[in-house]
């Protein structure tokens, strides 16, 4: 019986991709391209992300482009109502001049895509630090290498933003993209253009007071998981323990916990800790606490590649690194890539952070920050828009 919902699964796909999907766009491609249009496609966030809001607001006060955007919600709708949204998007995708991805998207992937189209993918992320993409084939957390190849995220790409040159290989590995000259592009990434600007940063201090009272005269640990399992039903870890930090290190810190977007279930502060510690998820964005944190405690999220440009002491709460591993993957051996202690308990945690004067290694940091950050340096955003806008031919797709 499983066997057959497998296949009628897999017709279904088939018939949405290559008959509903591709034929929709396929209409709608015969009108001639709108020269100033641009799609900003977000694929499960339901507003503009910080991967794009620098690139909108740039675009959207130069006066000459019509701005469309759409929001998928991938695995956070109905497949009815997902397959709703994709064909509005296709349709108005069909006659657009430019269209900016942040992440993966099998239904623009597997389109016939016409040569004048120019599709950047911004990605939301840094560096390369756990698997995505096709590097995550016949893993736990991937799909298989044949649905991949079937329907792929990123066909049709024509440029890829990196925040360095040295990421190059493992994005091409993850988009399959290699062998397409120019298409990687060390740019920098846009988001993190704020982190450049005082304005900006002296902004995220005051907002940071104004919702966290208690933290005034301390200092700010940040403490930022990724989740755990697949995005639609994501967990956060609830390892950390906030009322052994607050008696260790209440008297000079204040813990603000930032979960991932796709938790839906934080785990719950202690009645007795919330004068040391608060879950700041849904009042605080990641790049104002990234600005405002004096210690960012994480374990396999990329915005330590990020906070590497403020060059500040970080941790890696990995105790469950090996399950990780196995779930995911990494690009680069774990302990090395790791520009802090990888520490496997609370009690590692405290006595780091109570010896963190003698122990932070600074150049350590830097190193990383050279390696996985030198295209960010401020100006990514006017570089991006001078490489899209600029380019009248499309690399060959």
């Amino acid at each position: 019986m499983a066997g057959l919902n497998n296949k009628v699964s897999e017709w279904g796909r088939y018939l949405t991709f290559q008959g509903l999907f591709r034929g929709m766009y396929c209409l709608h491609a015969r009108k001639p391209v709108q020269e100033h249009k641009v799609l900003f496609v977000e694929v499960r966030e339901p507003q503009i992300s910080n991967s794009f809001q620098l690139l909108y607001k740039k675009l959207k006060k130069d006066g000459r482009y019509r701005i469309h955007v759409h929001y998928l919600r991938s695995g956070f709708v109905s497949r009815l109502e997902y397959t709703r949204r994709c064909t509005a998007m296709l349709k108005d995708l069909a006659d657009a001049k430019y269209v900016f991805l942040n992440e993966g998207c099998n239904v623009i992937g597997s389109i016939p895509m016409r040569k004048e189209t120019i599709l950047t993918q911004t990605w939301h992320a840094c560096g390369a630090f756990k698997k995505f993409g096709f590097s995550t084939a016949e893993l736990k957390y991937g799909k298989t290498a044949e649905e991949m190849k079937q329907y792929p995220y990123y066909g049709n790409t024509t440029y890829v933003t990196l925040s360095s040159p040295e990421i190059t290989w493992a994005y091409e590995e993850a988009m399959q993209l290699g062998g397409r000259p120019g298409c990687m592009q060390p740019t920098g990434i846009s988001r993190t253009d704020v982190f450049f600007h005082s304005a900006y940063r002296k902004k995220a201090y005051e907002h940071v007071k104004q919702c966290v009272p208690f933290a005034k005269g301390k200092k700010v640990i940040l403490y930022a998981p990724t989740f755990r399992g697949q995005a639609s039903k994501a967990l956060s870890p609830d390892c950390l323990d906030a009322a052994m930090l607050k008696k260790a290190l209440g008297h000079e810190y204040v813990l603000l916990c930032k979960h991932h977007p796709f938790v839906s279930q934080p785990p719950v502060i202690p009645p007795d800790c919330r004068d040391f510690a608060k879950d700041v998820t849904k009042e605080l964005s990641i790049d104002e606490l990234l600005c405002v944190s004096d210690i960012c405690i994480s374990d396999y999220s990329s915005l330590v590649f990020e906070y590497s440009l403020f060059t500040r002491p970080m941790l890696f709460y990995a105790y469950d690194l090996e399950d990780y591993f196995d779930w995911r993957g990494f690009y680069y051996d774990f302990h090395e890539l790791a520009p802090g202690p990888v520490v496997r308990s609370n009690e590692e945690i405290i006595d780091y952070i109570l010896h963190i004067e003698e122990r932070f290694d600074r150049a350590r940091v830097q190193r990383f920050r050279e390696k996985f950050m030198a295209s960010c340096d401020g100006h990514a955003t006017e570089r991006i828009l001078k490489l899209v806008l600029g380019e009248e031919k499309s690399c060959e797709r």
